[in-house]
């Protein structure tokens, strides 16, 4: 590797060729603000743009000032990021973003997590000397979809959201629109997300820096449920919540927080409180069945059998082939997602136990992602148009609830989740992270196929933060090929092989979010912070280490329900109740020519 020697702040450094100024500086320990610049390097993650100019530093030699994020490093170069001219530039700058933004800062979603507002503070800005017309976006009214709501008098033109959806994601739902004063980042042909190809995965609401994009807030009518006495309030809880929601109390990254979690939620009013990881197990039952069953009739010589089997626990990952790949849909597991199949059980078999009527049960569940609360919408996941899972809501939205009812979440002792759907399994608890479904199903597919207990519970190899990986698990003599990607880009490469004919994987899992649901768009906001990522994913597999059980099949709790209530995985009840059905979505825009 080439390496060049230059000077930043009276200060010699030694970096590779290609390096940027910022990454340089960042590597010295000096901090260079930045707004539009963006980067997750272990996840792939790149936004460069290069135009806030926030970030200008001074380079000898020049004349005008330099974006520290897209200048390379060049040998004997001079750079001062404290000089008096680099700190009136940027503040003039700040000044000028900031006078043609919206000063509503009180009641905007991302008061206090404000990238823009934490620069005002840096800079010290108290008034702006720039009084001019504001952009107002009156062809961009406010608009409200089932999970993102989008502000365009708010956006910046930082373009992060661009990146992640078409870069990242390869969704294409947005793109900067029009020029100079008016232009925006948007749609096209300024589409309703509901009508364009939005996956609703979120990841544009996680790295817009201001409230340009935020998501749909149900905390209120979530309070409203609590506290009607004629309702009976049921929350399940994802299992990537539990390593993620300390941070907003000031714990360290990776804190595994279950029994605090399930204490602030019996202590906000909640009648019963349950696991959604109980509903991970019997998503194993149902989708590790589906899989053994293609096994063996395409062991038996079955040419026609739906292969690879593609899981479809993330409801990102199914908008998104609903949209772009309809023509593959037959091979997604029909299988409905851990929060589907909890919201069907709770609203059927729970509300029998309980005896109480389905319209008066309101299902909630606390998710690390926007999509969920797209997918409670779904019409085939409704009985009589009453929703098995009524609201969705997010971590961050949890902590607002646990902040504003005044409850001290560090000082929680550790409470347990209510019986009968609280009881779970190591299996289940990875499937808050990338390849952790497809693990639990080999899990317990294995020992179904083969009859025979695992060597080895833990599969190293399809564990990883790698966008695309593979592995081959020896089944006692069947060679069982597996794919998993996560990122919607990643997936992509996966799909295009199948429709090619390239593939030869058995079974492929896709999560929508880089790194899975620890990364989901509903998680406090790491800004970027890899390490934050990697501690969640510590703490997942640690969660499942510390479990007294760790496949789905062996969980009490899952065989009674078959027992008592299902009968058997892939039966006529289950199928009924924890099933679903796909749909293609592929649309067309018409567009008026001679307007």
């Amino acid at each position: 590797m080439d390496m060049i020697k230059l000077t930043i702040d009276n200060r010699e450094v030694e970096v590779p060729k290609g390096t940027t100024i910022l990454k340089a500086a960042q590597g010295m320990g000096i901090d260079i603000p930045t707004l539009c610049h963006f980067e997750l390097n272990n996840l792939g993650v790149h936004n460069k743009p290069g135009g806030c100019r926030i970030c200008v530093v001074e380079v000898a030699g020049r004349r005008n000032l330099a974006p520290a994020c897209v200048t390379e490093c060049m040998p004997d170069m001079v750079v001062r990021t404290n000089s008096m001219r680099v700190i009136n530039a940027r503040r003039t700058v700040l000044e000028l973003i900031l006078s043609d933004h919206p000063a509503d800062c009180l009641q905007c979603a991302k008061n206090g997590n404000c990238e823009l507002q934490d620069l005002a503070v840096r800079f010290g800005i108290r008034k702006n000397p720039f009084i001019g017309p504001e952009h107002e976006q009156s062809s961009y009214q406010l608009e409200v979809s089932p999970s993102i709501i989008r502000d365009m008098n708010k956006c910046v033109m930082c373009r992060r959201c661009e990146t992640m959806c078409n870069d990242m994601q390869t969704v294409g739902a947005l793109s900067a629109i029009e020029r100079g004063f008016p232009a925006v980042v948007s749609t096209a042909f300024n589409q309703h997300l509901d009508h364009s190809p939005c996956t609703f995965c979120g990841q544009c609401v996680a790295v817009c820096p201001v409230g340009a994009l935020t998501e749909v807030d149900h905390t209120g009518a979530v309070l409203r449920a609590i506290v009607d006495p004629k309702k009976t309030t049921v929350v399940q809880v994802a299992p990537a919540v539990r390593v993620a929601i300390g941070e907003e109390f000031g714990m360290e990254p990776g804190t595994i927080a279950t029994g605090k979690l399930t204490a602030a939620l019996k202590a906000l009013g909640f009648d019963y409180v349950f696991d959604t990881d109980w509903s991970a197990d019997l998503t194993i039952m149902e989708e590790g069945t589906e899989l053994i069953g293609r096994l063996t009739k395409f062991l038996e010589g079955d040419k026609n059998v739906p292969l690879p089997i593609l899981t479809s626990c993330c409801p990102a990952w199914v908008n998104f082939f609903e949209h772009q790949f309809p023509e593959l849909r037959h091979l997604p597991s029909t299988a409905k997602s851990p929060q589907g199949m909890f919201g069907a059980i709770a609203k059927s078999y729970f509300a029998e136990k309980i005896n109480c009527k389905r319209e008066d049960m309101i299902s909630v569940s606390v998710m690390p992602c926007l999509a969920k609360k797209y997918e409670v919408g779904r019409d085939e996941l409704k009985v009589n148009g009453n929703p098995d899972v009524d609201y969705s809501i997010s971590t961050r939205e949890l902590a607002r609830l646990i902040k504003m009812a005044n409850i001290d979440f560090k000082s929680l002792p550790d409470a347990e989740f209510d019986s009968p759907l609280g009881e779970s399994t190591g299996a289940a608890v990875i499937f808050g992270t990338t390849g952790g479904v497809i693990e639990a199903a080999v899990r317990t597919a294995y020992e179904i196929f083969t009859k025979k207990p695992l060597p080895k519970i833990d599969f190293e190899e399809l564990r990883g933060l790698e966008g695309v990986r593979s592995a081959t698990i020896d089944v006692d003599g069947l060679k069982l090929n597996i794919g998993i990607a996560h990122g919607l880009g990643n997936a992509r490469k996966l799909l295009e092989d199948i429709k090619a004919g390239k593939s030869n994987f058995h079974a492929i899992e896709i999560m929508a979010c880089p790194g899975g649901c620890i990364d989901g768009a509903g998680q406090p906001l790491h800004h970027g912070n890899a390490d934050i990522i990697k501690a969640r994913w510590e703490a997942i597999y640690r969660a499942d280490r510390e479990m007294p059980i760790r496949k789905s099949h062996e969980n009490p709790s899952i065989q009674a329900i078959y027992k008592e209530y299902l009968g058997e995985p892939c039966g006529h009840k289950s199928h009924e109740l924890l099933h679903t059905h796909y749909f293609d979505r592929q649309t067309t825009v018409e567009v008026d020519l001679n307007k």
